[in-house]
């Protein structure tokens, strides 16, 4: 069943059939555009830790450390409360093929993993920043490329499984 508005919600540029219509809240972008950015701003984070990583030990840009230190966590957990609260209940919806609880059951565990993970991680890259001693370069790069590989395979998840059953967000029928 695809959930369908006879009109956008009030701010949403989306077209009436579009499945996150449903989503839109008043003067929010809409949600189709907030996952977009979210995964493009995950990604970016990826990137830059996996360059921490690959810069340990000897060539770390503490200043960058600080940075992503600084952000990671509340990123992270920014993305997460988007998605569970305005499209996770969406695609549980969108039709009756089975299995779309325990997929969104699954990735909310995966949050909770990821969200844990940033918090250590942040953690981590703020001592080092402020010129903490890199004890283990080993360590410290597994934890950063675990991290990052965890937030690939999700975004990836979403963007070929999630995005695309609740609607083609490249191809949303805009209204003038």
């Amino acid at each position: 069943m695809n959930i369908t508005r006879s009109k956008p919600a009030e701010g949403c540029g989306a077209s009436p059939a579009c499945p996150l219509s449903a989503a839109c809240v008043p003067d929010q972008a809409m949600p189709c555009e907030d996952v977009s950015h979210l995964h493009d701003e995950k990604l970016a984070l990826c990137d830059a830790l996996e360059a921490i990583a690959d810069s340990l030990p000897g060539q770390v840009d503490r200043f960058e450390c600080l940075r992503v230190g600084a952000i990671l966590a509340p990123a992270i957990r920014r993305s997460h409360a988007i998605e569970e609260s305005r499209i996770f209940p969406v695609f549980e919806t969108a039709s009756a093929a089975p299995g779309r609880a325990s997929s969104v059951a699954r990735l909310k565990a995966e949050h909770l993993a990821d969200e844990c993970a940033a918090a250590d991680v942040s953690e981590e890259l703020l001592r080092v920043g402020h010129g903490g001693e890199i004890g283990n370069p080993e360590a410290l790069g597994f934890m950063l490329r675990a991290l990052f590989e965890a937030m690939r395979r999700h975004v990836a998840f979403e963007r070929e499984h999630i995005m695309p059953t609740i609607g083609p967000l490249d191809s949303l029928d805009r209204a003038g």
